[in-house]
């Protein structure tokens, strides 16, 4: 019995790998998602009882001008792997975003409310939910996130860490408001999906909300407390007009998680400020034994 990760470097790859060993993780190398005989070829060669699609194209600025990679990636890609799980009536669980959301609503987003990206990274995840409810409406199960860190690899959280270490100042934007997510708690909701074959859609954040700006403050905070910074630096709140980038971002992102209470038997996620907490202790672990990267 065998529980497939597509993906092998990300974050949530890797901590499906730290918190079940025996999950089959397959990167680039493995498997091509976006050709639909590979997909079949390698899958077949396993005995899967579940697959986890830990993989996407998530460059959200540089997807405004690679439209066809994200959609390759992200709705191809999809459409292949539920073909398979609805050929071989096997669960597939999949990460999907916040930004199929339009990020006007003003309040929580509930998992059937209107979909209306503002980019094209969110329309190529929104076509990738849409393949799962087209061809594996039995078998597919979306998981909705946003803000996702970790210890690993490039987020949020190790950049500002970075970058706090080396400027005597910041300008982080006030006017987006979200939920960060620890890749470690995500990682349980994926497996739980996973292994008890829940089928839908779902939002899965750490509970409570914040701006980008509120979340460096806690970074620093942790980061000094726990030794990863020799010192607290100035971190000015900014207008998202006053930061241009290629794509749009959400404005208000925050996920209804409702749907956790019986679909996850009661899964409740802690708190974002604890999960930091913890990732920064993570990292404070690291650079103890030399392995601290950013």
């Amino acid at each position: 019995m065998t529980i497939i990760v597509i993906g092998k470097s990300g974050q949530l790859a890797q901590e499906l790998k730290l918190l079940d060993n025996s999950v089959l993780c397959l990167g680039r190398r493995d498997i091509d998602i976006t050709s639909a005989e590979n997909v079949n070829s390698v899958l077949s060669k396993h005995n899967v009882t579940g697959i986890i699609n830990a993989s996407a194209y998530t460059a959200v600025d540089k997807a405004e001008s690679e439209q066809e990679q994200a959609f390759s990636i992200n709705a191809t890609g999809v459409s292949n792997l539920a073909q398979y799980a609805s050929l071989k009536n096997v669960p597939l669980m999949h990460v999907s975003t916040d930004y199929v959301f339009s990020g006007d609503k003003g309040s929580p987003y509930k998992t059937d409310d209107v979909k209306a990206p503002i980019g094209v990274y969110g329309a190529s995840k929104l076509a990738g939910e849409q393949a799962i409810e087209q061809y594996a409406p039995k078998q597919g199960c979306i998981i909705r996130t946003s803000w996702v860190y970790s210890e690993f690899g490039h987020n949020f959280v190790k950049t500002m860490l970075r970058m706090m270490a080396e400027k005597p100042q910041l300008s982080i934007i006030d006017d987006q408001i979200g939920s960060p997510t620890s890749a470690s708690a995500l990682a349980k909701a994926c497996m739980y999906a996973a292994i008890n074959k829940v089928t839908g859609p779902h939002h899965f954040t750490d509970a409570g909300v914040c701006s980008w700006y509120d979340f460096a403050l806690e970074i620093q905070e942790y980061g000094i407390a726990f030794g990863l910074l020799d010192k607290s630096i100035e971190i000015k709140p900014i207008p998202t007009s006053a930061y241009a980038t290629a794509a749009k971002r959400p404005s208000y992102s925050v996920l209804d998680k409702a749907t956790l209470q019986t679909a996850f038997d009661g899964l409740q996620p802690k708190h974002w400020r604890e999960e930091l907490r913890t990732v920064i202790q993570q990292l404070a672990a690291q650079k103890t034994t030399n392995r601290y990267q950013t």
